[in-house]
Parts: C-alpha cells; sequence; structure tokens
C-alpha cells in the first residue's frame, strides 16, 4: 500500500511538473515578444537544438534569460513543444522514458509510457528482441543514456522519422547511439525502432 501511496504521488509530481512547464513554454514566448519592443539589458545564449523539424519546435537549448520590462528576470526556457507533433511526442516519449528509467524507484511507468506512446505492434516487436538481446529495445542498451537529442527525419506513406542520438557515458567518454524511429502520422504512435 505505501509504495502505490508512493508511486502515485511521484507520478502527481511529475505530472505537475509537466504542467508547470508547459505553462512557462506559453508565458515565456509572450513575455518575449513583449520585451521586444524593450532594449535588450541582457545576453542571449543558445544551445544545441535537441528537437526540430516539419514545422515543429520542441526544442532544448540552453537555457535564454532576459528582463521583463519591469525588470524581473524570466524564467529560461528549457524545451517547449506541441502534442500535434509527431517529432514533438517521440521527444516526449524518449524524455519521460529515460527519466523513467533514471529513477529506480518509477515503478511501472516505463511500462505505462510503451503502452502510451507505442503501438501493441511494436511492444510485441520489442519484447521479442528484449529476449533475444538482453537488453532494452527502446534504448537498444543495457546501460541508461545520459542525453538524448531529437531531430526530424523525414516523412513519407504516412509516417514520420526522427533521429534520437542517446549518449552514454561522462564527459570526455562519451559514446553516441542513433536511433531512427518511425511514427504513423495517423495516430501518431511510435511504429518502429531501428
Amino acid at each position: 500500500m505505501q509504495q502505490s501511496r508512493t508511486t502515485g504521488t511521484r507520478t502527481v509530481r511529475r505530472i505537475a511538473l509537466t504542467t508547470a512547464a508547459v505553462a512557462l513554454a506559453v508565458a515565456v514566448p509572450a513575455a518575449a515578444a513583449q520585451a521586444q519592443s524593450q532594449p535588450r539589458t541582457a545576453s542571449h545564449t543558445t544551445g544545441q537544438s535537441h528537437t526540430t523539424g516539419h514545422g515543429h519546435a520542441v526544442a532544448h537549448k540552453a537555457p535564454t534569460a532576459h528582463k521583463t520590462h519591469k525588470g524581473a528576470k524570466a524564467e529560461p526556457v528549457i524545451g517547449s513543444g506541441s502534442p500535434q507533433s509527431t517529432t514533438g511526442r517521440v521527444a516526449d516519449f524518449y524524455g519521460s522514458y529515460i527519466d523513467a528509467v533514471w529513477d529506480t524507484d518509477s515503478g511501472h511507468l516505463g511500462a505505462d509510457l510503451r503502452s502510451h506512446f507505442l503501438t501493441k505492434g511494436l511492444q510485441k516487436k520489442l519484447a521479442a528482441w528484449e529476449k533475444k538481446n538482453h537488453a532494452d529495445g527502446v534504448l537498444r542498451a543495457q546501460d541508461a543514456p545520459t542525453a538524448w537529442r531529437v531531430t526530424y527525419a523525414g516523412s513519407g506513406a504516412g509516417h514520420a522519422f526522427t533521429h534520437v542520438r542517446l549518449t552514454f557515458g561522462g564527459k570526455g567518454h562519451e559514446t553516441y547511439q542513433t536511433l531512427k524511429v518511425q511514427s504513423d502520422l495517423a495516430t501518431k504512435k511510435i511504429s518502429d525502432i531501428k
């Protein structure tokens, strides 16, 4: 009972954090648009784009700080997205899934994410792959990545393709693995990972 309550509390916290991030994603661009009419008082630093493509901006950037017209410092934008963006949904899935793998107390969150974001056919295919390879089929690895990046890779025949680059290892010892992820445009569910 205590484990279930703890897991439920963590899930509620994750939902609350996601809601707060979405609220920031809406509020900060509005503040930025208002600030554009004012002289800039702080430098803008941008980082590497983690997710872009097909007109959908789901980007993770180095924090950008600016002052609003009243001098109050706005919170840095870490990312933004849209539930209508297939690439954005892949980024959402991989970000959440990797967090669930890292958090040893996440309970069934990884399985729940798979059930929500992956087609039933892919879930069966991954189960067979995992049994044969003794590794996580979503990550195609036995270890959890230390970072991830998602980029749009094209679309056609009812599918969108996304490259997911996973980083393993610590600073100075990084290795990378790129996965090609296929999503069905009609359902926006991930239907293949290679």
